[in-house]
């Protein structure tokens, strides 16, 4: 079954009109969950606070928006935009390369529906993260 890796977006972002892949690189973590997600998944997008599922060649703005500041209200439609756009990616298992905040609203419908997804940064801090993510890229280069 496809896989399709979910990087979070990031506060900083480039200065330009840039694809979404690239927005959102002046972050480190953000950096290594992109490369993580292009090695392991068959897709992968960018879950947006402004603009919900983007695809990595999507041009976007640079924007000041974050779920932080978005009442439950606000959260739970973001979450009912990107279950939207996820739904014609379907049949697949999805990764989660993404805080609370953006898992917190489309989990429940995910469950909902029964399709496979996976935290597998869950419950990890910062730094950890950044050491799972080193290790995970370097095992990928040694098996090349």
């Amino acid at each position: 079954m496809k896989t399709i890796g979910l990087v979070s977006c990031t506060k900083t972002k480039r200065l330009n009109p840039s694809p979404a892949k690239d927005l959102y690189m002046p972050s480190a973590l953000f950096s290594k969950a992109r490369a993580y997600s292009e090695s392991a998944y068959d897709e992968w997008y960018v879950l947006s606070a402004e603009h919900g599922l983007l695809h990595p060649e999507t041009i976007v703005e640079p924007y000041d928006v974050t779920l932080n500041n978005m009442g439950i209200a606000a959260r739970r439609e973001w979450g009912r935009r990107v279950w939207k756009d996820l739904r014609t990616l379907l049949p697949c298992v999805i990764f989660f390369h993404a805080g609370i905040r953006y898992r917190e609203t489309i989990v429940p419908i995910l469950r909902e529906f029964n399709i496979t997804f996976h935290t597998p940064l869950e419950g990890l801090r910062f730094g950890e993260q950044m050491a799972w993510y080193e290790e995970q890229l370097r095992r990928s280069q040694d098996v090349r």
